[in-house]
């Protein structure tokens, strides 16, 4: 894997599936003060060292439907560029997500045009295969918003010693499976279940009757306690060792009572102690259409849609 070099401007590759967000992501590196270049064809990218040397990182966008682009010839331009210290980024996403995205524009897609949008995806993810295998950092964008996006790549590529360890506190459902990315992940299903009691079937953890509830489980307080301190221990070493982000994720059967109301109470701690937090409801996002995400003041402080 690439490794960044604080006296050498970051150089990054962008590549991905048509539809997974690379001209979405060369808009937020261009936000954290990267110079940007979208659509370059393989065949002139060394020409962009060949002058005076880069004073700020650089982000390049490279489509897989350019002229000149062949997995090979990426891979040797790689190689080629070896001095720079070149990082690989690829945007991954679903078939499905991708087919939906195709429908949604009605766009054909460039690698079948005469054919079904389908067709198009398989043929180019296919394709691209050995440069996903020779990625430095591959984002799985089929369940992230524009805003989620954004705080993955601010997490990854802010410029060093611009902020804190930045940590991501998410509430997701087992039945919909892991989050993409999470490092910390833990199961909150033991607690008792608000979804059993009528009056508040309906609500989710952020509202005052399901924390109350939760609270009233003999075993939360033990457990938060616990769970508080662990994330506090760890986060200075990650921290020491030179991580950028963290993502811890809680769980619960349907992702709307408890799940929620732990990360809220354990984010609302972690700000209070000066880290810098933002929270995401995975499933609560996608019911209500609204991204509850978003990036903390430079100190701290919990950020929420």
């Amino acid at each position: 894997m690439a490794t960044t070099d604080t006296s050498t401007p970051r150089l990054v590759l962008v590549t991905g599936p048509s539809g997974a967000g690379r001209s979405t992501t060369i808009k937020v590196l261009e936000d954290l003060g990267f110079e940007t270049i979208d659509n370059l064809p393989l065949g002139l990218v060394e020409r962009l060292f060949s002058g005076a040397r880069p004073d700020r990182p650089l982000a390049l966008g490279l489509d897989a439907r350019n002229r000149d682009f062949t997995p090979q010839a990426l891979l040797d331009l790689l190689r080629a560029l070896d001095a720079h210290d070149p990082e690989l980024l690829y945007l991954d996403c679903s078939r499905e997500i991708l087919q939906r995205r195709y429908s949604e524009t009605r766009r054909r897609h460039p690698m079948a045009p005469e054919e079904s949008a389908i067709v198009g995806i398989d043929r180019e993810k296919e394709l691209l295969v050995p440069v996903k295998d020779r990625a430095d950092t591959l984002i799985d964008t089929s369940e992230l918003t524009v805003h989620t996006l954004r705080d993955a790549l601010t997490a990854q590529f802010k410029p060093a010693g611009s902020a804190l360890l930045a940590v991501t506190v998410m509430s997701f459902s087992y039945k919909r499976g892991l989050p993409q990315g999470v490092d910390i992940v833990q199961d909150c299903r033991f607690l008792n279940n608000p979804y059993w009691v009528p009056e508040l079937r309906g609500l989710s953890g952020r509202d005052s009757a399901v924390a109350n509830h939760i609270e009233n489980d003999d075993r939360f307080e033990p457990f938060f306690e616990r769970l508080c301190d662990m994330v506090r221990f760890l986060l200075p070493e990650y921290r020491r060792e030179g991580k950028a982000h963290l993502s811890i994720g809680l769980g619960c059967t349907g992702g709307q009572h408890r799940s929620v109301f732990v990360t809220e109470k354990l984010a609302e701690a972690l700000a209070q102690d000066g880290w810098r937090v933002s929270i995401r409801h995975r499933e609560l996002d996608r019911r209500e259409g609204e991204g509850v995400t978003g990036s903390g003041n430079a100190e701290s402080g919990v950020a929420k849609a």
